[in-house]
């Protein structure tokens, strides 16, 4: 019973970093309609931005604050002279310039930064608590709160005020939002800087549990864009439930089931995202599109 909890417990702390960069992907899609492919190397530019603040001085909390702020700054400055010059064109097009802009962060971090490990200092203690005979980690604990206190913001930032549902406006259709009166311009770049803004906040969360490379998110976007197909575009609660199920479905099998292991644990998300697809193609929460024609 002890081990089950473990697990389960280390499944939702692993899930919940997932679900922090799940969370801004789904801010930018609802903002703007685009799927940015670059939300993990803009997480780790605003981690290395905490880690060298920390490194002159600077005490974590608002080192991490201030990496935000930046985040904020380096999102809304792309959305408005890169990704807005595609954002209505060709999806295609927008996609290789997500994925192009992560493979440009990625190689500033390591040009500016080296590719060795350095070690982030953690936002939370290492102490553990025990818990039907699990040893249970305050920093496991830290992190899962923190998501749900995200997902609670952004679920009423979407529902609950006129700033949330001027975005939805936007990504919808900006020409009838712009003639509605609302500043598309400003809210996309609005909509960008949040995102990168969580991002800065995964990217905190993470960096102390693995050694902070350049390349430190590249599995965690992999898994956090299987959430948000998991959990549908349109629901923030949603990506963070396909999150957490995804985080403990894959320590149980590998502990679990013998033929996966950890070797082949990377394959529950893709296995999950088949059997959804299946079913509701719109992901668990999310809405079905309705097209008039």
């Amino acid at each position: 019973m002890g081990t089950f909890i473990q697990l389960v417990v280390d499944g939702l702390s692993t899930g919940s970093i997932y679900a922090a960069l799940a969370l801004a992907i789904v801010l930018v899609n609802q903002a703007t309609g685009l799927i940015n492919f670059a939300q993990g190397g803009m997480a780790v530019l605003s981690a290395y931005v905490a880690w060298w603040f920390t490194g002159i001085g600077v005490p974590l909390i608002l080192a991490i604050l201030l990496a935000v702020l930046f985040s904020f700054v380096m999102g809304a400055f792309l959305e408005r002279y890169v990704i807005r010059r595609f954002e209505r064109g060709d999806p295609d097009t927008a996609v290789v310039v997500t994925i192009g802009l992560l493979t440009l962060i990625t190689g500033i971090c390591g040009w500016l930064w080296s590719y060795n490990n350095q070690q982030m200092p953690s936002l939370f203690p290492l102490d553990t608590v025990q818990v039907l005979g699990a040893s249970i980690s305050v920093r496991s604990i830290g992190t899962t709160v923190v998501i749900i206190a995200i997902m609670l913001l952004l679920q009423g930032l979407f529902v609950g005020t006129k700033f949330g549902l001027a975005l939805r406006a936007v990504a919808v259709n900006p020409q009838s939002a712009s003639f509605s009166g609302l500043p598309v311009g400003r809210l996309l770049m609005a909509g960008w800087g949040l995102a990168a803004g969580l991002g800065a906040v995964a990217g905190a969360l993470v960096a102390p549990q693995l050694t902070l490379t350049p390349g430190m998110m590249d599995n965690a976007l992999v898994y956090a864009l299987a959430a948000v197909i998991l959990g549908g575009l349109s629901s923030p609660f949603g990506v963070v439930v396909a999150a957490w199920l995804i985080g403990v479905l894959e320590n149980l099998a590998a502990v679990y089931v013998p033929f996966i292991g950890y070797d082949l644990k990377v394959v529950v998300p893709f296995l999950l995202i088949f059997v959804v697809l299946l079913v509701r193609p719109q992901g668990l929460f999310g809405r079905k599109a309705v097209v008039r024609v």
